[in-house]
């Protein structure tokens, strides 16, 4: 081989090394689409607001409210998962990203969510180390789950590599709501896969007859802390826990409650101006 023709195959192989170090780094810089984890992976705290109705317009209006991502509660409504379908359609690009409270933290409901663009798996009554593992397993593509191909519109709403990115973008929320659940929250903290957990304030004063200004019900808040940071994970309650120590995931009140509180202020200013 001529000195000439081994330069040649020298600047290819050069030229070839130049071109997957780019590809590597293009993916390395992919940005993440789940701007609510990006925020959570850079230390900042993300509210959630609550929507319980099918009615595409006033998800809109909640998803493009300032909120960072929409918490569309399908354990307490009668949403069903054709109704979540559409309202995350008809919001394609809004501000905050859909996350969804599953009915239940089976197989089915979690890949149909995932399978309608969910970018968050909230997990009701999350109360073993198995059902964590399972519902983390069902939510990711292999190597890292078992989540399997098929229909659904997360294409269109987040890009044609959503297969290959899906699994850093999707967030996994296991709400601890009972003291069975409070006395393995070190186990359930330790799952790999759990990004957040969320002490369910309200269920965890229903189930154990506390009120919130008992001790003890502060000893479980605490126990779900302390094990959330020990592990390394995002720690959610309700958007009034606002300043509390290590929590940074909070769920704000629902479009109901706005309508209403927003209503009361209008109406307050304007008190005494007008006659009703």
């Amino acid at each position: 081989m001529t000195t000439k023709r081994i330069i040649q195959f020298s600047v290819v192989f050069i030229m070839l090394g130049m071109m997957e170090t780019s590809t590597a780094f293009i993916q390395e810089q992919q940005p993440m689409y789940n701007t609510a984890k990006q925020k959570l992976m850079e230390g900042k705290s993300i509210i959630g607001g609550t929507v319980y109705t099918s009615d595409p317009n006033i998800y809109c209006a909640m998803a493009n409210a300032g909120f960072d991502f929409t918490w569309i509660e399908m354990q307490h409504s009668p949403l069903t998962h054709s109704d979540v379908a559409r309202m995350i359609r008809a919001c394609k690009g809004a501000t905050a990203v859909p996350f969804v409270r599953v009915p239940a933290a089976t197989p089915g409901d979690i890949q149909k969510a995932t399978d309608n663009g969910a970018l968050g798996i909230i997990l009701p009554m999350v109360e073993s180390v198995e059902e964590a593992k399972a519902a983390v397993r069902y939510a990711k593509y292999p190597p890292e789950g078992r989540r399997s191909q098929g229909g659904g519109q997360y294409g269109v709403l987040w890009g044609s590599d959503y297969r290959a990115t899906a699994n850093e973008n999707i967030v996994i929320v296991a709400m601890l709501e009972s003291p069975e659940a409070v006395a393995i929250a070190d186990d359930i903290a330790a799952v790999p896969g759990i990004d957040v957990v969320f002490a369910a304030s309200g269920d965890l004063g229903s189930f154990t007859g506390y009120s919130r200004d008992d001790p003890r019900y502060e000893s479980l808040i605490t126990a779900i802390h302390d094990a959330t940071v020990k592990h390394g994970k995002k720690l959610g309650g309700p958007l009034q826990w606002y300043d509390r120590a290590g929590f940074n995931f909070f769920q704000a009140s629902s479009e109901s409650g706005l309508i209403r509180s927003g209503a009361e202020a209008l109406l307050k200013t304007f008190k005494g101006d007008y006659e009703y």
